[in-house]
């Protein structure tokens, strides 16, 4: 049970990286007032809450019917999981096209695109809840703990946000870049075992 809090805590806050989303909510989000800027931030939070909700409970159904094994997820979700990685290491910060990033700017309300959806729910997250979730049914309440461990990493993501001014004052974009390329590693790495894992229950 501890075993898979830690790993589902770890997994979740290397690919969601709540410091690496610090200096694209300031791009966006720096000059609006901070009531404005904690709104942005609070919806975002609970947007991608309900989203990690929905494929933690519903993912392995969604799976099911489309008659695609857990093994074959497993694979396409490390070889996902791994490019997002060396984005990471090349600290290459930006979630969104370039038409995405301008019709961003653009809006008035930027919470749910780009914030919730791509940057801290995006398909690299969502794969790995659906992992977690699947990996979590022998363990004793183990779906609830994927849940909670996701709560607390999105609540990290929160006060991360609410805190972007000063954590981009003090880390400076070479400060975010050192810690999303650290988180970079070692998700790569989870990204190789569980490609591993699955080639290995597939070969089965």
């Amino acid at each position: 049970m501890t075993a898979l809090a830690l790993k589902s805590f770890l997994t979740l806050l290397f690919v969601i990286d709540p410091v690496g989303l610090v200096p694209v909510f300031l791009s966006l989000a720096g000059s609006r007032p901070a009531a404005d800027q904690a709104r942005i931030a609070r919806k975002a939070v609970l947007v991608s809450a309900g989203l990690i909700a929905a494929f933690g409970v519903g993912g392995g159904w969604l799976l099911h019917h489309l008659s695609i094994s857990f093994d074959a997820f497993r694979v396409a979700g490390g070889i996902l999981l791994f490019l997002i990685a060396v984005d990471m290491v090349l600290a290459k910060l930006e979630r969104e096209t370039e038409e995405e990033e301008r019709e961003a700017r653009g809006r008035t309300d930027i919470s749910v695109f780009p914030l919730a959806i791509p940057m801290i729910s995006g398909p690299g997250t969502l794969a790995s809840v659906m992992i977690l979730a699947a990996e979590a049914r022998g363990v004793e309440y183990g779906l609830p703990i994927v849940l909670a461990t996701g709560g607390a990493v999105l609540l990290l993501c929160f006060v991360s946000l609410q805190l972007a001014g000063p954590i981009g004052r003090l880390l400076g974009q070479t400060g975010v870049n050192v810690v999303t390329r650290v988180l970079g590693v070692l998700l790569a790495a989870l990204a190789v075992q569980y490609v591993a894992d699955g080639v290995k229950g597939l070969l089965k």
